[in-house]
């Protein structure tokens, strides 16, 4: 028996170990932007970055990511993917290598767009390997580990980065990747056992290229929205290229008979229900993390490592409630499960606008609490809705759309909610620093950013500068509570929709077929009926 055979025969024994491999992969490509937030004020020295420069150190690898993942997750379930995860690895760690080696803000830039092509390939590979290595009634505890671990990484992110700098210099927050790639290159040959679609179609490369373009120009859109203003010429052309190229691919979808993305997947609720549910649960989330971050370090003064410290309070209930959240669908159904997480988003979120300027931080974690426990309620039963409708041979384009629906809801979170917090800011800060004499420069530098803000008070000094200091957080914390509300409006929305359309129950058609395919592959594996088994799918 060769090798491979050997790791697909044992791959259901090893399950578990499995699971925690993928997990590690994940949480290295969610905690790369989180934890690389905290670096920035370090970059700006050591590199020079502009600010220009220093958004796209964030954001090109956010692009490349977001807008490959429907390609990444039709060539791994077309090719195989154990190959697509190994190969995302070797990128992303030759890409963190490289990151850590930059020696001028453009060379940074460049290294995380290569990044980003290696996290489009292991992050679906990932939930697809784990939808076909668990049986159907595994399945749900599982992946409510996984999303446990992609929202733990959104809060550990900060206080691995704030351990980091305080310890080690910059380049430490993409070195730390090189081992968590190491591990996973060793557990792909050993554990890791390898799956893809028997019956694969032809390549769809028009497909693949019209769905990389469309996403790449929205998201473009989305990023570029709030610095140079969402009724820009270049913003709105980019939104239009991008929703034309985005109709042409569901057009050449619809007609092609040999579809990248099968579109009738998502006359499917438990499929295009969940994933809207998905998509507003990080809308919520990156947006409200966002000032959240900001209000802990400028308005209450900590500093990025007790930031971070503080965050774990949105990350426990996460550990916590992911898994457990699979024995809540099986006694109440996914409807009730998910709509009740969306409720406590919504109410943690509305709850959080009564924060002020001097709030104590128990104030503050009570309502992280909330916060983090609809989360948890919400993503694993969604992403297991999601990859519940799905036949096993296309887990790895489900588990993309997944994947993108989470990247393009946090980069609209992060665009909308920052937008709204920053016209009420800016504009209060504007009224307060009228009249004082300063620097065109120096005032738009104040409106721009509660950091900048607070060293024009320094400067100012005296009682007038104290008195700007407390106007500015002030403005602050009332732009954080619009942000905050328009959160909260998005995720009750999410949570009336998901009451009307969302089934309870996955459809006996979809647990057959399932089942059938589960049961057969792994049998072909242990009679090794097939030349390249697919034991986990």
């Amino acid at each position: 028996m060769k090798l491979k055979d050997r790791v697909a025969a044992k791959a259901e024994a090893r399950r578990w170990w499995i699971l925690v491999v993928l997990c590690f992969s994940l949480l290295v490509i969610v905690l790369d932007n989180s934890i690389l937030n905290v670096a920035i004020p370090t970059i700006v020295g050591d590199l020079g970055a502009t600010n220009s420069q220093l958004q796209w150190i964030v954001d090109a690898y956010t692009l490349v990511f977001a807008g490959l993942l429907l390609t990444a997750g039709s060539l791994g379930d077309r090719y195989g993917r154990r190959p697509a995860l190994q190969f995302g690895f070797v990128v992303f760690g030759l890409g963190s290598i490289l990151a850590a080696l930059s020696g001028t803000a453009d060379q940074l830039i460049a290294t995380r767009a290569f990044m980003g092509i290696g996290g489009a390939f292991i992050m679906p590979a990932t939930l697809s390997i784990i939808t076909n290595v668990f049986p159907a009634h595994e399945r749900g505890k599982a992946i409510g580990v996984w999303a446990a671990t992609a929202g733990v990484g959104v809060a550990l992110g900060p206080l691995t980065g704030g351990f980091l700098l305080e310890h080690f210099y910059w380049g430490s927050v993409f070195l730390v990747n090189v081992p968590i790639v190491v591990v996973g290159l060793i557990a792909g040959v050993f554990l890791i056992p390898d799956s893809k679609d028997p019956h694969p179609s032809r390549l769809d490369p028009v497909g693949a290229l019209l769905s990389i373009a469309g996403l790449s120009a929205l998201l473009y859109a989305i990023i570029e929205g709030p610095d140079k203003g969402w009724t820009a010429g270049s913003t709105l052309t980019f939104f239009v290229i991008g929703g034309l190229l985005t109709a042409a691919f569901f057009v050449w979808e619809i007609r092609s008979d040999h579809p990248m993305l099968d579109l009738s997947f998502f006359e499917n609720p438990r499929f295009s229900v969940a994933s809207g549910a998905i998509m507003v649960t990080f809308f919520a989330m990156f947006g409200s993390i966002f000032l959240l971050t900001q209000y802990f370090q400028f308005v209450l003064g900590y500093s990025p490592l007790e930031t971070g410290v503080r965050l774990l309070a949105f990350a426990i209930p996460m550990m916590i409630l992911a898994p457990l959240s699979a024995k809540f669908v099986e006694r109440l159904g996914t409807k009730v499960v998910v709509v009740t997480g969306l409720s406590l988003i919504a109410t943690g979120l509305a709850l959080s606008v009564g924060l002020t300027v001097g709030s104590s931080y128990f104030d503050i974690a009570w309502r992280m609490v909330i916060m983090a426990s609809g989360m948890a309620l919400t993503m694993a039963p969604a992403t297991t809705s999601i990859m519940g409708s799905l036949p096993l041979a296309k887990a790895g384009v489900g588990s993309a759309v997944n994947d993108t629906t989470r990247q393009i809801g946090g980069a609209v979170g992060v665009a909308v909610v920052g937008s709204v917090f920053a016209s009420i800011y800016g504009s209060q800060v504007g009224d307060a620093v009228a009249g004082k004499g300063l620097p065109p420069v120096a005032v738009a530098g104040a409106k721009d950013s509660l950091g900048f803000a607070l060293v024009v008070a320094d400067r100012i000094g005296g009682a007038a500068g104290d008195a700007f200091a407390a106007a500015a957080r002030s403005a602050f914390v009332d732009g954080f509570h619009a942000g905050l509300w328009v959160g909260a409006g998005a995720a009750l929305l999410g949570a009336i929709a998901a009451l009307l359309w969302l089934p309870a129950r996955a459809r006996r058609e979809d647990e057959e077929s399932q089942a059938a395919e589960f049961g057969i592959e792994h049998a072909a594996a242990e009679h090794e009926l097939v030349p390249a088994p697919v034991a986990a799918g």
